[in-house]
Formats: structure tokens, C-alpha cells, sequence
């Protein structure tokens, strides 16, 4: 474990080897511990990226009451919730990398958490675990989820598919000032993280988007992956309605004076 080669990449360019080998213990080989285990436990909202059937890259929410997400053992992460019949990763085959991040807005605090796919059918899914770390504050939108009480997540119907964005789509990722990305590495699997910043920080130019890349920890996991993989799945959640949408293509990283400056995902 450690970081992978884009990871080491983009840190050299950036001029952040140091800083960030600092950091190198987030990325060794983990565990659910207490504190951790305490945190999931709590969670009312994660988000997995994995491939589907067609062995496409897509980002979905996962919701439910506390609870739905319990570490079982150290390595276990067991997720007592169903993907539904309209999400692109409905019926996903286990057996592949999946990354996963937990995210409590109210708190202002999140965990990645990366594995395998070990167990996935209506009554649930099942990460046996490699990564576990948390990530700093920084940009988490302080929000608080209200989900019925009764619901184990919310129904969600699908309304449109398609190739291309339509006007009401880029005026959602317009007013968004929270977004999910999933990439890929080919030896380190699947990552899921999320991405803040004011209301409007991503644009939309026809078919494609971008977004700055704000300052964070220095390692560098997202824009590593896309160094070696440019496959990226995106969610943009309308949290007042729970509107989603999902996105998958690829992106480009853009950089100015060996600084990483933003996003382009067409």
C-alpha cells in the first residue's frame, strides 16, 4: 500500500513530495478502528464509486438511518442498504475494487474508505477494507440530511438518460457547491471523494465541465488516479429536493506554473 505512482507524480510536480510523505501513514494499509467504527456507525449518507455490469465507472449515493453502515470486524464494512433499480450501478458485480466515502455534513467530517466489493445483492453490500482514513474539514458545506424515519433511503425514479446535459442539469451542477468524483487506478483500485467550494465553483462549457482545484492535504489521491486513468464518474446531489445526478467520462488535469489548477470532464 502507500502511494501509488500517480499520486507520486503529481505530488513531485506540485512540489509537495515532502509534505506529503509527512502523510504516508493515511495511505498504509488500514483498519476500521474504534473511533472510525463510531463514525460510520452515525453516518446517514456515503457515497461508493464502482464499475457496473458494462464495467463503466459511476459514483451513487448511498442513504439510510445510523446504523446502515456497521464495521463488523476491523476489515468489514458491512452497508445494510440496496442500490435501486434506477441507480447505474444497480446490480453491480462484486468482486471489484470500490472506494467509499462517509460524510456527516452537520459535523463536518468524512472518512474514505477503500477495498473490495465482497458481497453485493438486494439485502445489501459488503467492502472488505485496505484504506481507511479521514480527510480535514476543509469545504465541507455545513447541511443537515433529514431522511424519513421510516425509510431505510429514499425512493428515487429515474427521468432521464442520455449523452448530452440538458439546461436544467448544468443550471443544478451551476448551483452546487458540493460535488462526489470517483476515479480509478488500475492497480489501486476504485476511489470515491468529495469536492466543495462557493456555490458555482464548477462550470459548465456545452458537454464538458470545470472546476478549480482548491488547496487540501497534499496527497493528491483524485488527481493522481486521473494522471494514470482519466475515467471519472461525478454525483451532483440537489439536496433541498434530492434531485441527483450522475455523470461518467473523462478528465483532464490542467496545470499552471507546475501547480495543479483545475478539472476539465467532458
Amino acid at each position: 500500500m502507500g502511494f501509488q505512482s500517480g499520486e507520486l507524480a503529481v505530488q513531485t510536480r506540485a512540489g509537495v513530495r515532502s509534505r506529503a510523505e509527512r502523510l504516508a501513514p493515511m495511505a498504509a494499509r488500514g483498519q476500521l478502528r474504534a473511533a472510525t467504527a463510531d463514525f460510520v456507525a452515525a453516518a446517514q449518507l456515503a457515497v461508493l464509486t464502482a464499475r457496473d455490469t458494462a464495467g463503466r465507472l459511476w459514483t451513487s449515493p448511498l442513504l439510510g438511518q445510523p446504523g446502515f453502515l456497521r464495521a463488523v470486524t476491523p476489515t468489514t464494512l458491512q452497508i445494510k442498504t440496496s442500490i435501486p433499480d434506477a441507480d447505474p450501478l444497480h446490480g453491480l458485480p462484486p468482486g471489484q475494487p470500490a472506494g467509499l466515502v462517509v460524510i456527516d455534513f452537520a459535523a463536518r467530517r468524512r472518512v474514505r474508505i477503500n477495498g473490495v466489493l465482497a458481497h453485493a445483492d438486494s439485502g445489501g453490500l459488503a467492502i472488505e477494507v485496505d484504506q481507511a482514513y479521514g480527510n480535514c474539514p476543509k469545504f465541507i458545506r455545513n447541511r443537515h440530511l433529514r431522511l424519513p424515519a421510516s425509510a431505510s433511503g429514499p425512493d428515487r425514479t429515474p427521468v432521464f438518460a442520455g449523452e448530452l446535459l440538458r439546461p436544467k442539469d448544468g443550471r443544478l451542477i451551476e448551483r452546487a457547491d458540493t460535488f462526489f468524483m470517483g476515479t480509478t487506478h488500475p492497480t489501486s483500485g476504485n476511489d470515491a471523494s468529495h469536492r466543495g467550494g462557493p456555490a458555482g465553483f464548477v462550470h459548465v462549457e456545452h458537454d464538458r465541465l470545470w472546476w478549480p482545484d482548491y488547496l487540501g492535504n497534499n496527497l493528491f489521491n483524485s488527481l493522481g488516479n486521473l494522471t494514470v486513468d482519466p475515467t471519472a464518474a461525478l454525483l451532483f446531489i440537489d439536496f433541498p429536493t434530492g434531485i441527483t445526478l450522475q455523470l461518467s467520462g473523462t478528465a483532464t488535469m490542467i496545470w499552471n506554473d507546475e501547480k495543479p489548477m483545475g478539472c476539465l470532464v467532458r
